[in-house]
């Protein structure tokens, strides 16, 4: 059974930078792994995603460029470094397994296992 944890959330100023991390249990192979975020009032949407046993990485056109996905295959742990922050990027953010690896979508649809979110506010 797979389960997922987030740590590393906080508050940080505009121009910042902050790394979250997913500590997953159970098993690391052929899982497709996510970062998602949803701010208040707003649908939950896709940020990154990484294919654990190949490395392959899709992000969302919005932290292109800003925000890198990776992994640790050997601490089962998902990270996101997130970089040149803004206000528009404060949000609950949360990490989610799909137990289907290959194709790693960014629809949280797509994803069965979350965990329960660690909070990230921006301030300008």
């Amino acid at each position: 059974q797979v389960q997922v944890v987030e740590s590393g959330g906080g508050s940080v100023q505009a121009g910042g930078s902050l790394r979250i991390s997913c500590a997953v249990s159970g098993y690391f192979y052929n899982l497709c792994m996510g970062w998602f975020r949803q701010a208040p009032g707003k649908e939950r949407e896709g940020v990154a995603t990484i294919y654990t046993s190949g490395a392959s990485t899709f992000y969302a056109d919005s932290v292109k460029g800003r925000f890198t996905i990776s992994q640790d295959s050997a601490k089962s742990t998902v990270y996101l470094q997130m970089s040149s922050l803004n206000p528009e990027d404060t949000a609950m953010y949360y990490c989610a397994a799909r137990l289907i690896g290959g194709y790693c979508p960014l629809s949280p649809g797509s994803y069965s296992r979350w965990g329960q979110g660690t909070q990230v506010t921006v301030s300008s």
